[in-house]
């Protein structure tokens, strides 16, 4: 049986809660300085692991030379002074101590070890080469770098201390489900994972992680829903007894390419732009249509998918196969046009992760 729970990811904007302007941007500085340290703490991490996992290659003048990746106290053959997974807490703790919560360096050490393991295989082939951070990363920190989050009405907010930096969220008009889920931690029901903090434009994000019990819906293993997703009809399901198009080309399709018309126009246009502020200013008009354009496939994508798995739910379907998909992923990478305007891979996440939040096997064939 699977995991009962499911995380979810919501982005919040959070504020910082202090009386004074010079307080504000000090406790900002403070975040951007956490930021860029744990960029460069997690290229250390990752090139540090890379150089143990092939430090077999470098001992290739001598055959005698014994080594292991343990602990020298527990393996006499071991050649660290500490377990494999503490070493690179042990370098960048040391280089970067008093300059970032040692709380931030312990979730880098745990997600990229987890996820070096994964790809080691690939590595040691040279199928594909180690991850690089940028300098905007979002950076990792647990509960336990955060107080009790409370709601305070005075202040119509949820309010927290991160790191000893008070912050509160700002959700604005919210139609989505966050203030419910902050509403659920407040009370005790749900609990939060691992989370991020991303800093983009002097603005502060909390891309908050909540563990929530799955939807419990009365689905049956043996109805069986039939999925194909294509570019003319986004998806096509059907059961037994039942059959339903959801989105078309001329819908979805069309919609898209004259966005992208437009920013073809806009792009044009540019070099004609008045000027005054360089490149940010000729440049807005088609930064708006691309961002137009990213809003109009998120949206859709999740309008479809959510349609998908209520018809599912509808329907007692338990299982829900996606056919010929491999195939049509493939086909659609030699066709550029297809490739660029399906957005076949994120429609395939979110029906995943709402297929999984309801309980509903899915399966790609």
């Amino acid at each position: 049986m699977g995991k009962d729970t499911i995380k979810l990811t919501r982005k919040i904007q959070l504020l910082i809660d202090l009386p004074t302007y010079e307080e504000r941007k000090e406790a900002i500085g403070k975040l951007y300085q956490w930021q860029n340290r744990s960029y460069r703490v997690a290229n250390l991490m990752v090139s540090h692991l890379y150089v143990q996992e092939m430090i077999h290659e470098f001992f290739y003048l001598s055959d005698h030379i014994k080594y292991k990746l343990a602990d020298e106290k527990k393996d006499e053959d071991g050649i660290f002074k500490t377990s494999r997974i503490n070493t690179t807490y042990q370098v960048t703790s040391k280089r970067f101590k008093g300059e970032m919560p040692t709380n931030i360096i312990s979730c880098l050490k745990a997600s990229l070890y987890s996820r070096f393991k994964k790809n080691r295989e690939a590595y040691w082939k040279g199928e594909c080469s180690l991850q690089n951070f940028r300098r905007d990363m979002a950076f990792p920190f647990t509960t336990e770098g955060m107080s009790k989050l409370i709601h305070e009405p005075e202040k119509k907010a949820f309010c927290f201390r991160l790191f000893q930096i008070p912050v509160k969220t700002y959700l604005g008009k919210d139609f989505t489900d966050k203030r419910k889920l902050l509403e659920r931690v407040a009370k005790g029901e749900i609990k939060l994972c691992t989370s991020h903090i991303k800093m983009k434009a002097d603005k502060i994000f909390w891309l908050a992680v909540f563990e929530i019990e799955k939807e419990q819906h009365e689905l049956k293993p043996n109805v069986i829903a039939e999925a194909s997703l294509s570019l003319e009809y986004p998806i096509v399901v059907k059961t037994s007894n039942a059959k339903l198009q959801i989105g078309s080309r001329e819908e979805f399709l069309y919609r898209r390419l004259a966005i992208q018309a437009a920013l073809k126009r806009a792009q044009k246009g540019a070099s004609y732009c008045k000027s005054g502020k360089g490149r940010k200013r000729k440049t807005k008009a088609t930064n708006k249509f691309r961002e137009k354009e990213t809003n109009y496939v998120y949206s859709k994508l999740h309008l479809y998918s959510r349609k998908l798995i209520d018809f599912c739910i509808k329907h007692q379907a338990g299982t829900l196969i996606l056919i010929d998909q491999k195939e049509k992923v493939s086909l659609a990478k030699e066709e550029g046009f297809v490739f660029r305007n399906w957005s076949y891979c994120d429609l395939m996440t979110k029906i995943k992760y709402k297929a999984e939040k309801a309980g509903i096997e899915l399966i790609i064939d």
